[in-house]
């Protein structure tokens, strides 16, 4: 042992390592030991130097970052990247999300020996829209549409009063309308008895059914539908072959939110949840699943778009959903969310062979600038080409396909400038 220590002694450890590596040019047997030790310490040095290991990390994720840009995918974080490709679950609000929004009304059901509310369909159509001039939901606005599409002259409410996530109250004409849920009709001691047939099979066509009662006494139903943006059933599919779980949470009673659900082919619903049940379900689903991603468009979706790990917002909703989120979706399509997770997973990817190849590196030069072998020169042109090698390797994430199958046949990428309404939101590397 203690001539093994003797020998490995800097003076005649670098003798032999000088004899062994005098086919080397720049190895020197003649030169002194301190020149030598000078020459392999300067060597080390350069070839130590972390460039390749620095650069490994952020030049993925700002070419990432870019290349989201250009799909209309923006991204706020390196973390929201990093998070994006361990997620289990992706839920999503119905109205806005999975639907387009534009909510008209499909059907209206006079309720048969009314006394004091509507005896025609234009009636009930009077009713349910003067009380909802005053609202501000998607659906109150369908049935004011609808009013004045017929050319009906509405009364101005004398007052207003909405139920979140029940409907709305009113004073019209010196009469007390109501427009809601059954719920709503509950607690104000109305029997939705006699239209539960007929509510149960507007439901059942994925159809959102309010009653309409006037002065306690109710008067019929009016059906509203939302259409279903284009890409969601080829996205949740495309979701699902890519191994994740998919849900949707909406207000909407339960058989119209299955309707949907079985439309689309999600696998979990949340329905009948109030907006401030949102984040409760979000919790819930972490619990259950571990990482979650929320994507959403209104302003009652931002405390969930906040609570999920991952926040994704449709570029077309509110500016506060939009500031809540972790990521855009400038063009509003599902198809971002399959991009926005395999543009996550690609550029990991690619982290991780940058990490190879500048560990690799290190460990085969180290010890060969150690040993004297390596001249300072060579390290710096081996340094330099590791740091070209990684950069290198993060730019070819642009080869990358993100975009899936069915969506390439259809949208071509944005073009740089052409970023949309949502171009505001800033990405940060």
């Amino acid at each position: 042992m203690s001539e093994l220590l003797a020998w490995l002694i800097f003076p005649d450890m670098m003798r032999v390592l000088v004899q062994a590596g005098s086919f080397l040019p720049w190895v020197n047997p003649d030169l002194s030991v301190v020149t030598l030790a000078i020459v392999s310490m300067v060597a080390v040095l350069v070839i130590a130097c972390p460039c390749a290991l620095g650069l490994a990390t952020p030049t993925a994720l700002m070419v990432g970052s870019g290349m989201g840009a250009e799909h209309g995918v923006l991204i706020r974080s390196g973390e929201a990247i990093q998070t994006l490709k361990d997620v289990r679950v992706v839920i999503f609000d119905k109205t806005g999300t999975i639907t387009k929004g534009r909510p008209e009304v499909t059907d209206m059901v006079v309720q048969e020996n009314g006394s004091s509310g509507a005896r025609r369909a234009r009636d009930l159509l009077y009713w349910a829209a003067s009380a909802e001039r005053g609202s501000e939901h998607p659906l109150g606005r369908a049935i004011v549409e609808r009013a004045e599409a017929e050319g009906l002259t509405l009364a101005e409410p004398q007052s207003f009063q909405a139920v979140r996530g029940r409907g709305v109250i009113a004073t019209v004409d010196g009469r007390r309308v109501l427009v809601g849920s059954r719920r709503l009709m509950e607690d104000h001691d109305i029997d939705p008895t006699p239209l539960e047939e007929t509510m149960r099979r507007l439901e059942e066509e994925a159809k959102t059914a309010m009653l309409v009662a006037v002065d306690g006494e109710l008067v019929g139903v009016i059906a509203v539908a939302d259409t279903l943006k284009e890409d969601s059933i080829d996205a949740i599919r495309e979701l699902h072959r890519m191994g994740l779980e998919t849900a949707m949470i909406t207000g909407d009673n339960r058989r119209t939110a299955e309707a949907i659900a079985r439309r689309v082919r999600i696998d979990h619903v949340l329905a009948e949840v109030l907006p401030d049940g949102k984040v409760a379900e979000v919790e819930k689903m972490q619990d259950r699943f571990g990482l979650v991603a929320f994507v959403g468009d209104g302003i009652n979706d931002a405390p969930a778009l906040t609570q999920a790990n991952v926040g994704i917002a449709i570029g077309t909703g509110t500016d506060i959903a939009i500031e809540a989120s972790d990521v855009t979706l400038v063009r509003g399509e599902l198809t971002g969310v399959v991009e926005a997770i395999n543009l996550s997973r690609a550029t990991f990817r690619k982290i991780k062979q940058n990490l190879f190849w500048a560990f690799f590196y290190n460990v085969v030069m180290i010890p060969l600038a150690i040993v004297g072998w390596m001249h300072p020169v060579l390290a710096e042109i081996a340094m330099a080409t590791s740091s070209i090698t990684v950069v290198t390797n993060a730019n070819t994430l642009r080869r990358v396909e993100i975009r899936p199958e069915y969506a390439r046949r259809s949208t071509p990428p944005l073009s740089p400038g052409s970023a949309g309404p949502s171009a505001q939101a800033t990405v940060r590397p």
